[in-house]
């Protein structure tokens, strides 16, 4: 019989050498908008075949995202910068950075970077990668997760609604770092927010430079979502986000850096109703009207206190989070005793406080009437003495209540760590719950809610027992 030719079918393949996967060292600094950015390059990293290692030594070329808002934050990145030119030699830094008015000093100091780009300029990043170590992607395999590369832990996710900022804040340049307000259609952060909650995600938390605005740029873009073909208003997101999950599911939704704006007030019975979490993250900054005046900020103090007693009888529930300045150039002392005065009236749940520092590039710096650093330290001990025992009497109250507790970490020996929806991750305070580990009642993993009833608090926690 003569002998047949095997087809290419049936031949055996000689088994192909696996190409190494190229390794990136990532050095993720600033604030969560930041994380976001770093989280997209890394999802792009790895769908072409990039692999993330953690130290110095292993990686091909390390990508630095830095920070340039305040002094502390520019020492900070400019330090990672050469630990990494110092420990690998062959650096990439992005972020806001490399596009504020410091980039010049970078350039400067480091003239071995191999690029330096602004945030959210992905593509020279990627360019920057691919010129120091080519991808090795091979299309036959799904190298992404659905929901992509995320930096937080696999039950919280953050969900960035835009870019950039039209206020023109004196102590601020992010508008020069990020641009002017880009705001993402509806539609694309919906398919991003329900991919996220099919991955497992219990909690979103909803981030930009001003949520408030989110839409305002696309007033006449029209953008299916459902029937909602001009659905571009920061209503119509929280709706659309408050209707993720089933109802004997859905995710925590948590809105950041909200303005008070009136059309805010729409939202709030959404958080009644338990679409959202009742929980918004407001800057107000100072309570002093010619602070604020040279601040450039966009809300009057007693409009704030009007609506915030306006919501609080629709949302009883309702927490309220912000951050202030003092010291800001020309506060007065009658200025700080109008802020603390503020502060026993508004009844603030979370509040965080900074000492004015100048920003290379911000208006601020013009401004007569510096005030000493001594007395900024003293007024921000008083601020925060203040507000802790405001907390800590608002916490006490909750003594005896059952409340819904998203867990963090499970502890074997001693409480796990959790969070109510009164508390934003790495910001907020954190509830200890006992009974959680392998010793506990139940087997409670990461991620999951639970009910535990508080029976106790010091100025910023909840301890408490599961239910």
């Amino acid at each position: 019989m003569a002998a047949t030719r095997s087809s290419a079918a049936e031949r055996p393949r000689k088994p192909r050498a696996a190409k190494a996967a190229p390794k990136v060292g990532f050095v993720s600094l600033g604030c969560p908008k930041a994380l976001v950015d770093s989280e997209r390059i890394l999802t792009q990293l790895r769908a072409e075949g990039y692999e993330t290692v953690p130290s110095y030594a292993a990686a091909d070329v390390v990508i630095v995202n830095t920070c340039g808002f305040i002094d502390a934050a520019v020492e900070e990145s400019l330090e990672a910068i050469d630990e990494a030119l110092a420990e690998n030699g062959k650096v990439i830094v992005t972020g806001c950075l490399g596009a504020g008015p410091k980039s010049g000093l970078v350039r400067e100091k480091f003239p071995d970077l191999l690029s330096i780009s602004g945030p959210q300029d992905y593509a020279s990043v990627m360019n920057a990668v691919h010129a120091a170590v080519p991808p090795a992607h091979d299309p036959f395999f799904d190298l992404l997760p659905p929901q992509g590369v995320k930096l937080t832990p696999r039950h919280y996710a953050y969900l960035k609604i835009s870019e950039g900022c039209n206020h023109k804040c004196s102590f601020c340049i992010i508008p020069t770092m990020r641009g002017r307000l880009a705001s993402r259609p509806i539609g694309e952060v919906l398919s991003e927010a329900q991919k996220l909650v099919r991955s497992g995600v219990q909690e979103l938390l909803v981030i930009s430079q001003d949520t408030s605005a989110y839409g305002a740029d696309l007033k006449y873009a029209p953008d299916r979502w459902r029937d909602a073909e001009y659905a571009t208003r920061l209503f119509d997101l929280c709706r659309g986000l408050g209707e993720l999950g089933t109802d004997g599911m859905r995710p925590w939704v948590r809105l950041h850096y909200v303005y008070p704006y009136p059309h805010v007030d729409d939202i709030i019975p959404l958080m009644a109703e338990g679409k959202l979490l009742p929980y918004l993250d407001i800057p107000f900054q100072h309570a002093s009207k010619s602070v604020l005046k040279a601040m450039k900020r966009p809300a009057a103090a007693e409009d704030a206190l009007r609506r915030l007693a306006a919501w609080r009888r629709i949302c009883p529930d309702l927490t309220i989070r912000s951050t202030f300045i003092v010291g800001f150039p020309g506060e007065t002392e009658a200025d700080f005793q109008l802020l603390l005065d503020w502060l026993d009236e508004a009844q603030l749940d979370r509040v965080g406080c900074f000492t004015y520092s100048p920003v290379e590039g911000a208006k601020a710096n013009e401004l007569p009437g510096a005030v000493p650093d001594e007395v900024k330290q003293e007024r921000y001990h008083r601020f925060m003495q203040k507000q802790a025992a405001i907390s800590a009497a608002k916490l006490r109250r909750k003594i005896g209540q059952t409340i819904e507790v998203l867990i963090d970490e499970i502890h074997e020996d001693a409480a796990s760590v959790g969070r109510s929806w009164a508390d934003a991750p790495e910001i907020d305070g954190k509830v200890y719950v006992k009974g959680l580990g392998k010793t506990g009642k139940l087997k409670i993993l990461p991620g999951q809610r639970v009910k535990a009833k508080v029976v106790d608090a010091d100025d910023y926690d909840l301890f408490a027992t599961l239910a």
